[in-house]
């Protein structure tokens, strides 16, 4: 079975990913590309590792009312540039949104593939989660799920890449100057993921997620997020490493660990790590999770989910180990 698939911001770090996906995937046929300022140019140019027969397929300016003949559309747009013009898609079509557009939009599935993957089956709007809550809401699900934390006044501590920001870069922070040796906390309490961790801590609870603070830090590599959260409840280590075990049982992509995990065990592939330590004396429970801003906090999870609406194994696609070292 082909595919045909679109994808719109191909230039751009979390469509680059999306690309080299779909590239190898075996059912997805790429046949149209859109950017901005690449407009114009072949996906050789840009991409020059591609394989021959998508060489020469020439990056066409974004417009919804001149789509060819699509099934799938991924749109990694920046937040802000996506809702407007993607309204305007045939309704025809599956769009995957890797932007934060549409999260926890109506008529819009939030996909949390491997949390909620019956509620994405059978969509054709679905809205990729941003990079930090796949990597905290993975690690928080299964002690929310059990009641074995607390929903309020959690505090997440997160590490990211520099590849986060986009391509685009937004301002100098991000390049190489600036980010190497240094260490940088950033959209303290105004976050534009706080909302969508809120909204489902509160679904996985079924409680109030008051008093949640969230802070990113920007860290020197390119690739990967590391979530530390601390949680108030009175499990011990033993219990949430089991409560994760039995609700990731079957999941392809998600690695329960006894011991912290690391960035590098998730780069480049869709994979997401999980561990706990608990201190029940202290009602106190940290969770970790660690996933690819790029893989499971990008395109990994977005081919995920097309393959959930598509019909397909959910793994089709994906099952690349990580790149180590």
């Amino acid at each position: 079975m082909s595919i045909r698939v679109g994808i719109v911001g191909i230039s751009g770090f979390g469509g680059g990913e999306a690309l080299r996906l779909v590239a190898g995937h075996p059912s997805f046929e790429l046949v149209y590309a859109a950017g901005e300022s690449s407009a114009g140019s072949r996906l050789a140019d840009r991409f020059p590792g591609l394989p021959a027969r998508l060489a020469g397929l020439v990056i066409e300016t974004w417009n919804p009312e001149t789509l060819p003949p699509l099934d799938l559309l991924f749109a990694s747009l920046p937040t802000g540039a996506s809702a407007a013009a993607l309204a305007r898609v045939p309704r025809e079509v599956k769009i995957v949104d890797i932007g934060g557009d549409h999260r926890y939009a109506e008529g819009w599935a939030y996909g949390l593939a491997d949390i909620w993957p019956e509620r994405i089956l059978g969509q054709s709007r679905v809205a990729n989660p941003g990079c930090f809550p796949a990597a905290a809401l993975t690690a928080l699900a299964p002690l929310l799920a059990e009641g074995l934390v607390g929903p309020g006044n959690i505090v997440i501590d997160a590490k990211t890449g520099i590849s986060g920001a986009g391509r685009g870069g937004a301002d100098s922070r991000f390049g190489y100057a600036e980010s190497n040796e240094t260490l940088v906390p950033y959209g303290l309490l105004r976050h534009v993921h706080m909302p969508e961790m809120a909204r489902t801590i509160e679904r996985l609870s079924g409680g109030s997620a008051a008093g949640l603070v969230f802070t990113p830090h920007l860290v020197p590599m390119t690739r990967g997020v590391l979530a530390t959260i601390y949680c108030r409840g009175r499990a011990t280590t033993d219990q949430c490493l089991e409560a994760a075990r039995r609700f990731y049982a079957g999941r392809a992509f998600l690695r329960v660990t006894d011991r912290p995990p690391q960035t590098k065990w998730a780069t480049s592939s869709n994979l997401a790590f999980v561990s706990y330590a608990a201190d029940p004396a202290r009602e106190l429970v940290i969770a970790m999770g660690v996933v690819d801003n790029l893989g499971k906090g990008a395109a990994g999870q977005a081919v995920q989910n097309a393959n959930l609406i598509c019909g397909l194994p959910e793994t089709a696609g994906l099952e690349g180990m990580p790149v180590w070292p």
